[in-house]
């Protein structure tokens, strides 16, 4: 299994509808995500925006690319667009990995 960690950047002033949006993400994309093998998903949010996500994946490039072929996804990218600094095109593709260079079994 591959462990994916990666950074993005909320704009300071949508902190809080941020999270709201997240208290209630669509049930088809949440069974996106598991049916594309995004698992043990999980977003950290700092008071400063800075946006960090973990999963766990057999494949880190099949699994955007699963998720870049659904409808759903284009219409949640598409209002999560907004929320993001300096983000250069959909935010999924923003998502660069951190190298991880230190875990415990």
């Amino acid at each position: 299994m591959q462990r994916v960690c990666f950074i993005l950047q909320v704009k300071p002033e949508r902190l809080a509808e941020y999270k709201e949006r997240h208290q209630s993400v669509w049930p088809e994309m949440r069974d996106a995500l598991a049916k594309t093998g995004w698992h043990n998903y999980s977003l950290f949010l700092r008071d400063d925006g800075m946006l960090i996500g973990y999963l766990e994946t057999q494949d880190f490039e099949k699994a955007r690319g699963g998720m870049e072929t659904l409808e759903v996804n284009e219409r949640w990218q598409k209002e999560m667009q907004p929320f993001f600094a300096a983000a250069h095109g959909k935010p999924d593709e923003n998502m660069m990995p951190i190298q991880e260079i230190f875990h415990v079994d």
